[in-house]
């Protein structure tokens, strides 16, 4: 997982032609937001490998 920089979101936002209120949510408090020091309005970029595939999900960072 990965903090995504302002030219990152951006790039991500326009790929899939939507804005970052359309983006799943997680919460500031969230304890792996925490542990990525993530502010509100950040979006989280979240590799996952099941053994079939690696997939890549972004969420929004949120108050909470």
């Amino acid at each position: 997982m990965k903090v995504l920089g302002g030219a990152e979101k951006t790039k991500v936002l326009s790929k899939y032609g939507i804005n970052d209120s359309q983006l799943p949510k997680i919460l500031v408090a969230d304890p792996s937001a925490v542990a990525l020091k993530a502010a509100v309005g950040d979006v989280i970029r979240i590799e996952r490998d099941d053994g079939t595939g690696k997939y890549v999900s972004y969420r929004i960072v949120i108050e909470g």
